[in-house]
């Protein structure tokens, strides 16, 4: 009967003797029971294939393999001479089954205060687990390790393309590599596109509103279209509450039942555009031109503008009956030849505006501002119960 030694691939220590008999097959079974492996394949001392149980002689020290080449232990598993200190002595890691080769001081002298310093200041301290080569396990992503090593090498963040950044950061933050946190959370800032604030063009709405289903409430809510052309376009029940819309065309637009509360349409011309029900709560339209818009719808839906900025607007020939203007400003407004019969004019500021030729017929000016107002070639009588103030 013949006896040999058996070590795992690559290491010295903490071999098994058994016997040798019947084929290598039998040999790998015991190999990979003794030795906790599923052992394929077995190599001599000087690397030769063992391929034949014949070939084996007693007292033999054989290295069972696992599909992996043969490691020498006398040159692999040795730290290299004159580097046997505690701090500068070679140690292999294996960060989710990829091995890294590195010194103790790369790992402690940087962040003496991180994970992997304690890790590895003290020999056997933390009771570090290792593998069948002596490598220290550590159940983390190889990938992002990897740049967190060679930063505590030479100091430099060096991520290869394709390496997620916020990645690295999680394992510097798992690890506590303090100063590391900082060039990446400065790196990911500078990684990341510019806000993009530029207005909304025509054709890219265009096309926004041809993907859109006709029964689908379309949300514009906030966006930008400053100088935008949207005249003619079908903008009917769109949502465009607080949408920047300065000095945007919208003439001859279908703006009805639109939601423009609080937006900004200063600057904007809207000539002959369709407001019938729109929603223009606090919006600001100083300086606008809205002449000939039809606010009226037939079936009694009022337009409502309670509270906004119309200053200097020229609103002339425009239908408005039932409109809402309740505490708008009008002030310097134009207002010729309007049809605001039944307006809510209460608490609204008309000074030094033009209402020549306007029908205000059962128009609520209770409480309105009409100081310089013109009030000349009214179609109909203004009562002056119509207007306290």
């Amino acid at each position: 009967m013949r006896r040999v030694t058996l070590f795992l691939n690559g290491s010295p220590s903490n071999g098994k003797v058994v016997a040798v008999y019947g084929t290598l097959s039998d040999l790998l079974s015991v190999a990979s029971s003794k030795l906790g492996i599923k052992a394929t394949s077995v190599y001599n001392g000087k690397g030769g294939l063992i391929d034949d149980i014949a070939l084996i002689r007693d007292d033999d020290v054989l290295f069972v393999c696992e599909g992996e080449p043969f490691i020498d232990p006398q040159t692999d598993a040795r730290p290299p001479g004159g580097l046997l200190g505690s701090h500068t002595d070679w140690l292999t890691l294996n960060v989710g089954g990829r091995y890294f080769t590195t010194t103790r001081s790369t790992l402690v002298n940087k962040e003496p205060d991180s994970m992997l310093a304690h890790m590895f200041k003290d020999k056997g301290v933390w009771g570090n687990k290792q593998d069948h080569r002596g490598a220290f396990l550590i159940d983390r992503s190889p990938e992002y390790f990897e740049p967190i090593l060679n930063y505590l090498r030479h100091g430099q963040l060096i991520v290869n393309d394709g390496i997620n950044l916020l990645g690295v950061l999680e394992e510097a933050r798992f690890f506590g590599i303090d100063s590391l946190i900082e060039h990446l959370e400065v790196a990911i800032k500078n990684s990341q596109p510019p806000e993009d604030h530029s207005p909304i063009s025509r054709k890219e709405f265009v096309r926004f509103l041809l993907a859109t289903p006709t029964k689908s409430e379309l949300r514009c809510q906030g966006l930008n279209f400053s100088g935008a052309d949207l005249s003619r376009l079908d903008l009917r029940y769109i949502n465009f509450k607080m949408a920047n819309l300065s000095r945007c065309n919208l003439a001859h637009a279908n703006l009805c039942c639109a939601n423009l509360e609080r937006a900004d349409l200063s600057g904007s011309v809207l000539d002959c555009a369709n407001l019938q029900g729109v929603k223009m709560l606090c919006s600001n339209a100083e300086g606008a031109s809205l002449r000939l818009c039809n606010f009226e719808d037939p079936s009694g839906l009022k337009a409502n503008l309670e509270g906004a900025n119309l200053k200097g607007v020229d609103m002339e020939g425009s239908q408005m009956t039932g409109i809402n203007l309740r505490v708008a400003t009008l002030k310097n407004a134009k207002l010729k030849n309007c049809n605001l019969r039944g307006a809510t004019l209460a608490g609204t500021d008309l000074e030094n505006c033009d209402l020549s030729g306007c029908d205000l017929q059962e128009a609520n000016l209770r409480g309105s501002n009409v100081k310089g107002a013109i009030f000349e070639e009214m179609l109909t009588p203004l009562h002056m119960s119509q207007s306290v103030r």
